[in-house]
């Protein structure tokens, strides 16, 4: 429970269906977050509306500290991925290796069979029954699915989304209906440890990068500017270069090998082609030779249609129909077809 209108209604929604509800808030912030995120789902007014909301519903409240393991899987993570000149998406990496992954072994502790959260997505097993399937959420504007594309079956299969053919409007009026706290509380659209969105800012501050002095290049190689750090940039970016240029230029790759930023213009953002690594697939233990899908290849992308072809270890090959801009190293690459995630990987370099 995050302090959020989501998981409180959640809750309410489990005990109406007859669960054996017991509510648990993971404790992942650092401590210097505490300041700068009070009202976040990593700070300490979370925590009492979470406690506020169990006490309303009449179920036990836990308080689990997971923060030092948050430090390293996520924090840590996110951290590398920048320093490898690449884009992470901690959400994904919290939700695999925290909330679907040390909060089960804990929920197994206090005797719980299922874990449930407040995203929207669905789960249901396969027509033969040999898997579990992750489904889109029903409202369009809401759906979660995506950064749950690499939860493994043994995690899917311990999930439940009450909230999957819910709208958010569907969640206030539950919350309101049972007095809940968090019925009209803003939602957070920030990554939680970056309450500002200003992830240089962050890294710096949490001494998790340092600044280090590199040349922003053109695709020849010429020089035109320099950088504090890589780690300050993503692909796409077109602000803060701090370059003289007649047309404008954009950030089209990252060279962390030589700390460089490479630039270019508007139309070298275009790509139809690219690997990812470290695939995970949902309906089937093995693919297909090649797969028709929609790929999805950041959050707030609407998905384009695309040919996957797997490779050997792990990896596959995405043939893109059209186009995309601002195709970035370290993001996911969701695949879906129709509402069902057929997995997914990492975008490589």
């Amino acid at each position: 429970m995050s302090g959020g209108v989501d998981s409180s209604a959640t809750a309410a929604l489990l005990l109406e269906q007859g669960y054996d509800v017991v509510g648990i808030t993971l404790k992942l912030w650092p401590q210097d977050c505490v300041s700068r995120a009070e009202d976040k789902c990593c700070g300490p007014q979370a925590v009492m509306d979470a406690r506020s909301v169990c006490h309303k519903l009449g179920i036990p409240y836990y308080l689990i500290d997971e923060a030092a393991e948050f430090q390293k899987q996520v924090i840590g993570y996110f951290a590398e991925e920048y320093k490898a000149g690449r884009t992470p998406n901690p959400c994904v990496m919290c939700n695999e290796r925290l909330k679907f992954g040390n909060l089960i072994t804990r929920a197994r502790q206090l005797g719980a069979d299922f874990i449930a959260t407040g995203h929207f997505a669905r789960v249901e097993p396969s027509a033969d029954g040999t898997r579990t399937l992750l489904k889109r959420g029903r409202d369009p504007r809401k759906d979660q699915s995506y950064f749950l594309f690499s939860l493994r079956q043994d995690q899917l299969a311990r999930a439940i989304f009450p909230l999957g053919e819910k709208t958010k409007a569907d969640t206030r009026d539950i919350a309101r209906e049972c007095q809940l706290k968090t019925a009209d509380k803003e939602e957070s659209m920030e990554i939680c440890f970056v309450p500002d969105n200003d992830y240089g800012r962050f890294l710096q501050q949490a001494k998790l990068v340092d600044q280090h002095r590199g040349e922003i290049v053109d695709t020849h190689g010429r020089v035109l500017g320099h950088h504090d750090g890589i780690e300050f940039y993503t692909i796409g970016q077109r602000k803060g270069l701090g370059l003289s240029s007649p047309k404008p230029l954009y950030v089209i790759a990252l060279d962390a090998a030589q700390n460089r930023v490479i630039v270019g213009d508007d139309s070298q953002l275009d790509r139809d082609e690219f690997i990812v690594e470290r695939c995970n697939w949902i309906p089937f233990a093995e693919p297909p030779p090649s797969l028709e899908v929609s790929a999805k290849i950041r959050y707030n992308h609407p998905g384009t249609a695309a040919t996957i072809t797997p490779l050997p270890n792990g990896a596959a090959r995405v043939k893109l129909h059209v186009p995309q801009r601002a195709i970035t190293p370290g993001q996911a690459c969701v695949f879906y077809q129709d509402d069902l995630v057929v997995g997914g990987g990492w975008i490589a370099q």
